[in-house]
């Protein structure tokens, strides 16, 4: 089973429920005070297995369960969309089948549940190991039972992550180094670092907007960036994206079909998908995003699709670029001809390219495009620069 060919396909699950609304979360999840399992089981595997011959490949790389909470899912309900898949495509032993889950007592003492029913892989969202930086983040855990879910979930599965948040209020980069080598000592081979960012729609929104509280600015937070960088990187887990760090062979391969536009279906409220038909044509697809809805439609129509529409290439470039740039591995020269049919020196001005690569935020060699540590740290300025660049399709030169 190749995990980078083009042929590669991830499958998405949307568990939508939680058991609170994090204020910085701007994911499709709802608080639900009850959840009949039996009926979102079924409508989980109907969505599954009505949208299954949309996919082409039979290449499955990764299961990835997210939310929302999907350790708040039964057992079972995991079981039965696992044995649905292996029932559709080819699921070997060596296929990463990640959930995602919170480190309460009573979801870490269900690990063993979801280990049985097929899951190798566990993400937790631990998020910070200070309880006051847990208060402000709103989570229902403590950073003692943080450290006891990672530890039970070391022992039931080989292959542990957790998340963090920093750029917190007030945090330094010696407060935000003396954790990072806590997190270090706790991780396995990966870990996923992620910048606090205030997103509209979100509680933290508000209360930023009204001078509640204040983040670090650019500057305060580049330092924290790059400190990340360099400790994760002495400890043996080097970035091999912009916020997630592994250690050689132990990146999360989900997360690597997303980046590197390869196809995925998406299940569940609100879940996307990209799949590519046997024309070569990649199409966008999207789902109901409120639970309720898309159960109804699920039980009726056996999908809840709310959007499906051809990726245009200009767009798919777009995608491209986007994803595959926030990788340290970058774009091949390769998957631009295959995707364009022309170079990169063809397809951007040139000037902008050599104003970049002289700045230090790309390189170009003979066989990759991508952004160097400086230019990934200020990737959206880049992305901006490279799209606004951009002369395909009117006026490039074919290779």
């Amino acid at each position: 089973m190749s995990t980078t060919g083009d042929d590669a396909f991830g499958l998405y699950v949307h568990w939508p429920f939680c058991l609170s609304k994090c204020p910085y979360c701007d994911f499709n999840s709802h608080v639900s005070g009850s959840v009949d399992h039996g009926q979102w089981r079924r409508a989980m595997v109907q969505e599954l297995e009505t949208m299954a011959p949309w996919v082409c490949s039979q290449n499955l790389v990764s299961i990835f369960f997210g939310g929302g909470t999907p350790s708040l899912m039964e057992p079972d309900t995991v079981a039965e969309i696992l044995s649905a898949a292996r029932q559709l495509w080819s699921v070997g032993p060596e296929v990463e089948i990640t959930l995602e889950a919170n480190p309460t007592s009573v979801e870490a003492g269900r690990f063993r549940g979801f280990r049985d029913a097929g899951v190798n892989r566990v993400s937790l969202g631990v998020q910070a190991l200070d309880d006051d930086a847990l208060k402000f983040l709103g989570r229902d855990h403590s950073a003692s039972e943080a450290i006891a879910a990672v530890e039970i979930a070391h022992a039931c599965f080989s292959r542990v992550s957790f998340d963090l948040i920093y750029a917190r209020p007030g945090q330094t980069v010696t407060d935000w180094t003396r954790e990072l080598r806590q997190a270090l000592a706790l991780a396995g081979e990966h870990l996923s670092l992620y910048q606090l960012t205030i997103e509209p729609g979100t509680a933290f929104h508000a209360i930023h907007q009204r001078g509640g509280f204040a983040i670090p600015d650019n500057d305060e937070g580049g330092a924290l960036y790059e400190a990340t960088g360099e400790t994760l990187a002495r400890a043996g887990l080097p970035a091999y994206e912009i916020s997630n760090h592994a250690r050689p062979g132990a990146e999360c391969r989900h997360n690597l079909v997303y980046w590197r536009a390869q196809d995925y279906l998406g299940i569940g409220p609100g879940a996307h998908g990209r799949l590519t038909n046997t024309a070569g044509q990649c199409r966008a697809l999207r789902t109901h995003r409120a639970p309720a809805t898309w159960l109804e439609r699920v039980e009726r129509d056996g999908h809840a699709i709310t959007e499906e529409a051809a990726i245009v290439p200009e767009e798919r470039l777009t995608e491209v670029l986007m994803m595959g740039l926030r990788l340290r591995e970058g774009v091949s020269r390769d998957r631009l001809r295959r995707e364009t049919g022309w170079t990169v020196e063809a397809l951007f001005d040139p000037t902008m390219l050599t104003d970049l690569i002289g700045a230090g935020y790309i390189d170009i060699t003979d066989t990759v495009l991508r952004a160097t540590p400086s230019g990934r740290q200020r990737l959206n300025a880049v992305l901006a620069a490279l799209l606004e660049a951009l002369q395909w399709p009117s006026d490039a030169a074919a290779e």
